[in-house]
């Protein structure tokens, strides 16, 4: 007898063995019926007796064990995807849910044991068998995480739009009470430090905004207007300088920089990239811009220690932080987006950006097409 008839002989069995020990893990404010323990085990099962049936030729086995799942069955992947979206609506960890795997190996494999089956036949049918149990715990763990991190998102952009309006009221009334000429000095250093900080507050939620719209697979939204990418890196390193009055920014500006974009977002994509330079380089700080027929050219480059090589591959990854060495780094007011948001940017606009690392500093290039042709 195979492995898989067995486990279809023994199916009621074995469904008792593994939901005596699923009742165990599940949440405790959220107990599963037995018909629903039931249901999920003799899914699980069958599923896995239909796919050790199936042919595989060695390349599909070897392609299995290293995770590759190019061709594998999507109603057995489907199986296994579908009870992570199941267990996750009823409150489930995910250590609950690999828990739950490990007791259905452990239910077929040791009455699989007591059949005194110790031929090589028998050992290829465990070797099947762990094969499918391991690619069906696979897809669960994935599309529990997946889904996790979708949760997660949309938590974080509901968050991100619901506080924009609270933060505007502070900022205005914040202005308003600053035009007031009767207030003390105190009251318009408490004043000016209130509007500085929600300023602040305000940047780090238009940045999470951002992020999860971007992670939630919508694009990065852009309105195309004619503009002067010279004027509008003026701009941003005013604004960068007014923030931080000691910083020195040099500025080149060259070529043709009249073309079309998204002037709010290309602004901003300067401004990160500046105030980038400013938390983590030393010294001063270039610009230079420089326009041909087609495309525009940004860097901003500064002296300072190495970005670290291990960095350099996610460094425009979301929440990350991978500026240089530890001694050099000031504290960042941000939450590990800016970089992130550049990238998103820069391929909102059809255009590219990228760093390179060295002894003699750091230098961000972007490109951009002049001309932004409206969605």
């Amino acid at each position: 007898m195979t492995l898989s008839d067995f486990i279809e002989a023994n199916l009621d069995g074995l469904i008792h063995d593994w939901t005596e020990y699923a009742r165990v893990v599940s949440p405790a404010n959220n107990r599963l019926s037995e018909e629903q323990l039931r249901n999920s085990a003799r899914e699980l099962l069958t599923g896995i007796a239909a796919d050790m049936r199936g042919a595989q030729n060695l390349a599909q086995q070897l392609a299995k064990s290293r995770g590759e799942r190019a061709d594998a069955d999507p109603v057995f992947n489907g199986i296994g995807r579908g009870h992570a979206d199941d267990r996750q609506s009823q409150g489930f960890e995910i250590r609950a849910l690999v828990a739950e795997f490990r007791a259905l190996r452990a239910s077929v494999l040791r009455r699989w044991s007591q059949t005194a089956q110790s031929d090589a036949a028998a050992f290829d049918q465990m070797i099947r068998f762990n094969e499918a149990i391991d690619q069906m715990l696979a897809e669960s763990v994935d599309q529990f995480a997946k889904r996790t991190e979708r949760i997660r998102d949309l938590f974080a952009g509901v968050l991100a739009h619901d506080l924009r309006s609270p933060v505007g009221a502070i900022l205005h009334s914040a202005y308003v009470l600053l035009r007031d000429d009767n207030l003390s000095p105190t009251s318009m250093r408490a004043g000016a430090n209130i509007q500085r900080s929600a300023d602040r507050v305000k940047v780090m939620i238009d940045d999470l905004f951002v992020f999860t719209r971007t992670r939630l697979g919508d694009s990065l939204p852009v309105e195309p207007t004619q503009q002067d990418l010279g004027r509008i890196c003026l701009g941003a390193v005013d604004e960068v300088c007014a923030a931080s009055p000691d910083t020195q920014i040099e500025v080149k500006l060259t070529g043709e920089l009249a073309g079309t974009c998204d002037g709010a977002r290309m602004n901003q994509l300067v401004v990160n990239l500046l105030t980038n330079a400013v938390q983590h380089g030393s010294g001063a700080i270039r610009l230079a811009g420089a326009g041909d027929g087609e495309h525009i050219t940004l860097t901003i480059s500064n002296a300072g220690s190495p970005i670290p090589a291990a960095a350099l591959p996610t460094l425009f990854d979301p929440l990350t932080r991978g500026g240089p060495s530890a001694e050099h780094k000031r504290c960042s007011p941000g939450m590990g987006l800016g970089l992130y948001i550049c990238r998103c940017i820069a391929s909102a606009h059809g255009g590219t950006i990228a760093v390179e690392s060295g002894e003699s500093g750091i230098v961000f290039t972007v490109q951009v097409p002049r001309f932004l042709t409206p969605h």
